[in-house]
């Protein structure tokens, strides 16, 4: 645990100096080189394995406190058209290519589901349910930083090269950009109206990691069930964090939560996760990862395109361009 809190310090504050990348992002790639050129011992293993555990799901609780289901709903209802079509898309695309291009279904699964939701957090939602290993959650994470990158760098220039108004845009960033921190940098850079809208509208997505998450929930608990798998239980694979999760977000929607502690609670909920990104990257085999190839890259890059396509496309549709 003090090896996984250390380099997530030192990543934590990379992350501040470069904000572009993010901590989270930093802390899987200090935990891969760690783990290439300096492997820990095994004794070090329980700590890693509970805080690529046990401590994401408590990040993802935390992250709760900040979500406020009522506001959420009530301006991020007009994007839901637009949402939902690019999570479908997300879905479809990384279903058909991930069968062309052979990619491993978990792979396919944790890139369709981070690119359709909000990139690392849903990832980190998804991980404990699926139980996927280090090496694809690693794998996931990076891939879509990578084209978290590229949208930032571009959609700015493409918005105006397409005319696209203020709202427009902020649409367009807030569904078809994953990181948070990407939508706020990518929606600010074009204008402060298209921020605010695109920083709303990105909220209204990470709403659908729950349903999602659920809905894996049960069909992994149904897969076991038909399998006949031994000392199988609903109450061990229902992802619990996620009830709690919900829990957070009623307490912060019924303002329970005092402002000035909000902040606090987001810093604590940005620590957790950059520690148990970390811990992933602590676990992850470099060479494993290379073994993989650049298919799973391949498929980043057509999801991500058909994501952003669609949402234009819908928004067209609307007559929101």
């Amino acid at each position: 645990m003090a090896l996984a809190v250390a380099v997530a310090a030192m990543a934590f504050g990379l992350g501040r100096l470069m904000p572009l990348v993010g901590g989270a992002v930093f802390g899987i790639v200090l935990g891969i080189l760690v783990r290439q050129f300096l492997p820990p011992p095994a004794r070090f293993q329980p700590g890693i394995q509970f805080a690529s555990k046990q401590v994401l799901q408590w990040s993802i609780i935390a992250l709760g406190f900040g979500l406020s289901i009522t506001q959420v709903a009530k301006t991020g209802a007009e994007s839901l058209s637009v949402t939902v079509a690019t999570v479908v898309a997300a879905g479809l695309s990384a279903l058909i290519l991930g069968k062309l291009l052979r990619v491993r279904n978990m792979l396919k699964l944790l890139v369709g589901i981070g690119t359709a939701i909000c990139g690392g957090s849903a990832i980190a939602a998804v991980v404990p349910i699926v139980k996927a290993d280090e090496h694809d959650t690693a794998f996931a994470i990076s891939t879509i930083f990578l084209f978290n990158l590229v949208a930032v760098l571009t959609f700015p220039a493409l918005g105006h090269w397409l005319g696209l108004s203020d709202l427009g845009f902020g649409l367009w960033a807030g569904t078809a950009i994953n990181d948070t921190s990407s939508v706020v940098a990518a929606g600010y850079a074009y204008s402060h109206a298209a921020g605010d809208y695109a920083t709303i509208v990105k909220l209204t997505r990470a709403t659908l990691i729950i349903p999602i998450c659920l809905m894996i929930a049960f069909i992994v608990a149904l897969r076991e069930k038909r399998s006949g798998a031994a000392n199988f239980s609903v109450a061990k694979i229902f992802p619990w964090f996620i009830l709690w999760f919900l829990v957070a977000s009623a307490i912060r929607t019924a303002g329970l939560v005092p402002a000035p502690a909000l902040p606090v609670i987001h810093f604590i909920a940005e620590c957790l996760i950059v520690v148990a990104l970390t811990a992933i990257g602590l676990s992850a085999d470099l060479r494993k990862m290379a073994q993989t190839g650049h298919r799973p890259i391949l498929l980043g890059l057509g999801v991500w395109a058909a994501v952003a396509l669609t949402s234009l496309g819908v928004q067209h549709l609307i007559g929101r361009w």
